[in-house]
């Protein structure tokens, strides 16, 4: 069966007109749907759709009073977790360090507390967090991928870590 990408990745929020005011003003990101649930066990869900390009959505969901549901967990999913940092990160792709260069610039103009980039080798990246707490990226592909690259999966030291 051949992979087709992703749909939507679902996320929470507890606050969605801060989730929704920067993912739309700060990213640029369109919303296309927004649904009002109401489960049969109670409360009330807020949900919202928002384009992350090339068919790929983004969708958040806000629970209020619902079972079973706690009002006050983290929705940075790192600290929920007990890590430091952004092991659990999202990225969306530029086309080259040009533009990776102008959303680091425009984040830090809109007052969003932006990484420097970072060269991992095969990829640039910055980094920044949403109002959820979410460790996100923005990257592009410096070179392409290669039996180089595929090599270091065979190495010792990359086996002896899994």
């Amino acid at each position: 069966m051949a992979n087709k990408g992703l749909h939507h990745l679902g996320l929470a929020t507890h606050d969605m007109d801060a989730t929704l005011a920067f993912y739309e003003d700060i990213l640029g990101f369109e919303t296309r749907v927004c649904d009002l649930m109401q489960p049969q066990a109670g409360g009330t869900i807020r949900h919202a759709f928002l384009d992350a390009g090339n068919g790929e959505l983004i969708a958040f969901m806000e629970c209020t009073d619902v079972p079973g549901i706690p009002n006050d967990f983290d929705t940075g999913l790192n600290r929920g977790l007990g890590i430091q940092g952004g092991v659990v990160h999202f990225a969306f792709r530029v086309d080259d360090e040009s533009e990776l260069l102008s959303k680091r610039e425009e984040l830090a103009g809109k007052g969003v507390n932006v990484t420097e980039v970072v060269d991992h080798g095969w990829c640039q990246s910055i980094y920044f967090h949403d109002p959820n707490h979410l460790q996100l990226e923005f990257c592009y592909l410096s070179r392409e991928f290669g039996e180089d690259l595929l090599a270091d999966r065979a190495s010792t030291e990359w086996r002896a870590l899994s």
